[in-house]
């Protein structure tokens, strides 16, 4: 169905014409004085440059024959030149009504399905997740929920980082510890064991030693280093046990990704871009495109109208190594081959922003993705402390991920005890919802590239633009539906929506309308604070109706299943909502 923004558009539009003056100019937008009017149109200010009249005078014009319109409670023309535009009562009802019996509340097939592929998560393999993914983890599937929902085929890759010298490390290291394991014989010719000769806690442990014994034994550096070639390489133990460290690393990644919601299509690491890479570099060589420099493969990247100076992309390091653009590059060569994506979009911290330039100028420049694919890079912020410097423990340690989950949720646990008389059991289960909802809303509400202070008396609390607000907000709606139904029965499906009564149901329901337009928003700029704020603002608009209007003692039958459809209609959006920002409600709260 058409958004309501179009449906006024179009009245605009085709009076402008009639006019005499051209449709561009009729386009109408939410006013900004809401306490003057519900949209305006300012089209007469540009139309009167093009056709040497007075703005007020071709407003009036506009105007004049709209007054009868069904659409428009009032119109006029205002000094010097604006229109303003009260919307009718009977119109918005029809629209919402529109919206509540309709799929996905009307929302339109695109008319391209696009197939996008989000690369988010980012986690290293061998590495216990921490507070640094927090934020790709979460605006990436925040992402991906809006592309999804907007009708587009979605592709979500973790793009675990397992190529680089962390493998060699903890291989060099378990080398040490256990020497007599197979894969170290190079005489070996039998088959590998299939489990693993560790678990996912003696990795948390063996990472971070080898770590420290790198920076204190030369000579351990040095051979973890030859483990890494000897592992890329694809030595036979090497490679065996490399593919070990994936799987254990993987199932805890799992279960770490699954306590935040976040799910992916696809488990891809940077190992599996590994066979691409030669047959990349050498086409880049062989058209000239990738020359020497000081010992290094590079591509130049610099683009006409660069208002600044933009280093190379070093594609082959001078010992021969490959590197991150290496294999960003030769994922996009997968990508391609696999998936032909119409558009890539990365969640990545925003330090990246320069390597994923090169990136994307070399895989346009080189043809490895076509010029119209839209390649996207959202640098997110940090999360930091009260001091405003990044996120540690109290030692200053970094903060584990499951730790930090953990923290939110038993200031939830502890604030539903003090003020609820549930039992432990359910309390811990409505915090683990409600603590998803603090820690997710917390970090979704500021825009991606914004640091922000992790704040857990703030994001817990049941008041103000918080998570656990937006959910106490649902649980109410539902309560209230729950209470009809017992009182008078299951409302009608294709219930409808009456025209509104007071200010605040008219406040609900002009933000209400506004849910396509902030859906296109948030998806062409892949952001997920607009939902955020959309569903905040739903949540506040709803509740100064809900203190306005005494829904299930209204004796006017009509009146009251209309309020119902409305209630029916904003929980709907509400659940949809979260849903795309990567969270659920509880049924009480």
């Amino acid at each position: 169905m058409q958004k309501i923004l179009e449906k006024i558009t179009d009245i605009m539009t085709s009076a402008f014409e009639k006019a005499g003056y051209g449709a561009e100019y009729g386009k109408v937008s939410v006013s900004n004085r809401p306490d003057l009017c519900d949209f305006q149109c300012n089209g007469a200010m540009a139309a009167a440059k093009a056709f040497k009249k007075a703005p007020i005078q071709i407003a009036n014009e506009i105007v004049e024959p709209l007054k009868e319109n069904v659409a428009f409670e009032s119109i006029e023309a205002v000094m010097p030149g604006f229109i303003n535009i009260k919307i009718a009562d009977a119109f918005l009802a029809e629209h919402l009504t529109g919206m509540k019996n309709s799929e996905k509340f009307g929302l339109e097939k695109p008319e391209k399905v696009k197939t996008i592929v989000v690369d988010y998560g980012g986690a290293n393999v061998a590495k216990p997740l921490h507070v640094g993914h927090l934020r790709p983890a979460v605006i990436g599937e925040s992402v991906k929920r809006i592309c999804k929902y907007m009708g587009h085929n979605v592709i979500g890759d973790a793009h675990l980082g397992d190529w680089g010298l962390q493998m060699g490390e903890v291989i060099e290291e378990l080398r040490l510890r256990k020497p007599d394991l197979p894969y170290f014989d190079p005489d070996f010719k039998g088959e590998f064991p299939k489990e693993a000769p560790f678990t996912i806690s003696d990795l948390e442990e063996i990472y971070p030693a080898a770590s420290a014994r790198m920076k204190e034994d030369d000579d351990f550096a040095v051979k973890c280093h030859e483990a890494t070639v000897r592992y890329q390489k694809r030595e036979r133990g090497y490679a065996e046990l490399g593919q070990h460290i994936i799987n254990v690393s993987k199932v805890d990644l799992k279960r770490n990704y699954d306590n935040l919601d976040v799910h992916f299509e696809l488990w891809k690491g940077e190992s599996d871009a590994d066979p691409y890479v030669k047959d990349m570099v050498d086409a880049m060589v062989k058209s000239g495109l990738a020359f020497e420099s000081q010992g290094a493969l590079v591509v130049d990247i610099r683009e006409e109208g660069d208002k600044k100076e933009y280093p190379p992309c070093i594609i082959r390091k001078s010992d021969g190594a490959a590197i991150y653009e290496t294999t960003d590059l030769a994922t996009l060569v997968q990508r391609e081959q696999d998936y032909k994506p119409d558009m890539v979009i990365y969640v990545v911290d925003k330090r990246q922003e320069l390597h994923f330039i090169q990136v994307f100028r070399t895989a346009k420049k080189a043809g490895i993705v076509p010029a119209d694919t839209d390649l996207r890079f959202i640098g997110n912020g940090t999360v930091n402390g009260k001091d405003n410097k990044p996120f540690k423990t109290r030692d200053g340690g970094t903060l584990r991920l499951e730790a930090l989950i953990k923290m939110v949720n038993d200031a939830v646990y502890d604030k539903i005890m003090e003020s609820r008389e549930e039992s432990p059991e359910d309390a811990a289960k409505t915090a683990k919802i409600v603590g998803l909802a603090a820690l997710k809303y917390g970090d979704l509400s500021n825009q991606a590239t914004k640091d922000y202070i992790f704040d857990t008396d703030k994001f817990t609390s049941f008041e103000g633009n918080t998570g656990p607000y937006i959910l106490y907000t649902i649980v109410r709606i539902k309560s209230i539906l729950n209470k009809y139904r017992e009182k008078f029965g299951e409302p009608g499906e294709l219930s409808e929506i009456k025209a509104p009564s007071g200010t605040s149901e008219k406040n609900l329901m002009l933000k209400i309308s506004s849910f396509h337009d902030m859906l296109e928003n948030a998806f062409k700029d892949t952001a997920p604070h607009v939902v955020c704020r959309f569903v905040y603002e739903l949540a506040d608009a709803f509740n100064g109706f809900y203190h306005d209007t005494k829904i299930l003692t209204e004796e006017d039958k009509e009146k009251r299943e209309g309020w119902i459809a409305l209630l029916e209609l904003t929980k709907g959006l509400l659940e949809c909502g979260i849903d795309l920002l990567g969270f659920s409600a509880p049924d009480r709260m």
